[in-house]
């Protein structure tokens, strides 16, 4: 990509990810051994923002960490950093901590997550919202720090450029943050805790009352559903050998936020981030396991779905 590659701005949240693979979760009281380690960055916000820079975007994330004494935060921020994400406008908390996740994946793939949560960054405002984007083409936006992203979206919806939120932490349906974006994806488990309701379809046209722009929900190997015209509509997720699934979502979210500001249109948006979330689930690792733009080229080229 050239040096005028799209730019996204990513704010939310950032975490340090503890991962191990095991061949199955122990029982209560029980030893295994993991086969494979890795110390590595995560959060929603902060995950998007890796998957975009490797996917060739400028990348930027904004959210809130702790100060110069939390080391935690200072290697979220130096991780990122190494990665070519623009971390200028973090805000840094004094008294503040970052969260830490232990994250144990099985061999299908599949996590069980603890975390300790982050000390004294819960109300945290941005500094400027204006400026932080002031010179991006699109803001993708979790909603674990509602506080600090509702200044954010509300800059970016004064500046009418695209606006994606990431529902990943259930809510309400008529949460007035959902109402800002230009397009809301939901998880399949935040969007089930939104509204009450099990089934994805019925779900997201429940939500749709309270949503005005693009409503989708990803499903990990069930694929993306979207509303058109009021319709339901399914992307089939694509078939690869799962190792990890731990931050597809997020790279699902970064890839569909940068095909945006390329100017793709919503169903090739969705082919390329299905593409990439399937990529990531390839490689062990969370979010460190998120693919470059030439594998996500090379792949695409090779399915004809």
């Amino acid at each position: 990509m050239t040096e005028r590659a799209p730019k996204i701005l990513c704010a939310g949240i950032a975490v340090q990810d503890i991962v191990m693979r095991v061949e199955r979760f122990p029982a209560p009281g029980a030893k295994v051994s993991a086969s494979e380690f890795i110390i590595t960055g995560g959060g929603c916000a902060a995950n998007a923002a890796l998957a975009v820079a490797r996917l060739g975007g400028r990348a930027a994330f904004a959210g809130p960490l702790g100060g110069a004494a939390d080391a935690v935060s200072s290697r979220i921020l130096a991780d990122l950093e190494a990665e070519g994400v623009d971390c200028a406008d973090v805000k840094r908390v004094h008294s503040g901590s970052a969260s830490v996740s232990l994250i144990l994946l099985d061999g299908a793939g599949e996590k069980t997550i603890a975390t300790r949560r982050g000390v004294g960054l819960g109300q945290v405002l941005p500094d400027d919202a204006g400026a932080l984007v002031k010179d991006v083409d699109a803001v993708l936006v979790d909603n674990r720090f509602p506080e600090f992203v509702t200044a954010v979206c509300r800059a970016a919806q004064a500046r009418k450029i695209p606006l994606i939120i990431d529902l990943d932490l259930a809510t309400r349906p008529d949460d007035p943050l959902l109402a800002l974006g230009t397009h809301v994806i939901a998880s399949a488990e935040a969007l089930r805790g939104t509204t009450g309701l099990d089934d994805n379809g019925t779900a997201l046209k429940r939500l749709a009352a309270h949503v005005a722009g693009f409503l989708a929900v990803t499903d990990g190997p069930n694929g993306v559903i979207w509303l058109e015209d009021g319709k339901l509509r399914h992307r089939p997720a694509f078939a690869v050998k799962v190792v990890d699934t731990l931050a597809a979502g997020d790279a699902f979210h970064g890839a569909f936020t940068l095909a945006l500001a390329e100017g793709r249109q919503i169903v090739d948006a969705l082919r390329f981030a299905s593409a990439t979330a399937a990529l990531k689930c390839t490689h062990f690792g969370g979010a460190a396991g998120a693919p470059r733009r030439a594998e996500v080229d090379t792949f695409l080229k090779s399915q004809s779905g």
